[in-house]
């Protein structure tokens, strides 16, 4: 999870747009972020490193992409994911066993096998309804509903929500 700096959230919409998040690069004097493109960095030591040692877990790329974000929807933090298979199971996790979910019925195939095949298997209830009605999502919500997903516009059918 990275954080928003205060001054970004302080900023107009289209300098946050433009800035938030950058640091200037110290090394060759970049204005904006360079495209880091490798896996590993270097290690003072065992255990030792710099702030980060392994693409997977933390990139300053991606860190930028965060913070960015985070300060165009005026959030103090923000996530990145590769994609949003990984987005979903990092915000279903947030659930447990018993826990139920609305979910609009026209989503990704891959977002409907990993609630249908995956996360039933782990104790959570969903319930898919067609999203664009509001009265239909809030029909199918239960004393135990944690969470209303929706993917809007819907892939493949490019519905909105």
């Amino acid at each position: 999870m990275t954080q928003v700096s205060g001054e970004d959230l302080k900023r107009r919409f289209g300098t946050r747009a433009v800035h938030a998040g950058h640091i200037p690069d110290p090394l060759a004097g970049a204005v904006m972020t360079p495209i880091y493109q490798t896996s590993t960095y270097i290690q003072e030591g065992l255990g030792r490193h710099k702030g980060y040692e392994y693409a997977r877990t933390r990139n300053p790329t991606r860190e930028v992409l965060e913070r960015n974000v985070a300060a165009l929807e005026g959030g103090r933090h923000g996530f990145a994911f590769a994609s949003g298979l990984a987005a979903l199971d990092a915000a279903l996790k947030l659930l447990s066993a018993g826990d139920h979910v609305v979910s609009g019925e026209n989503v990704y195939g891959g977002s409907h096998r990993q609630m249908t095949l995956v996360w039933t298997r782990l104790g959570l209830e969903f319930t898919f309804v067609d999203a664009a009605e509001t009265a239909n999502i809030a029909a199918a919500v239960t004393p135990r509903t944690k969470m209303v997903y929706a993917e809007t516009p819907t892939n493949p059918m490019m519905r909105l929500c």
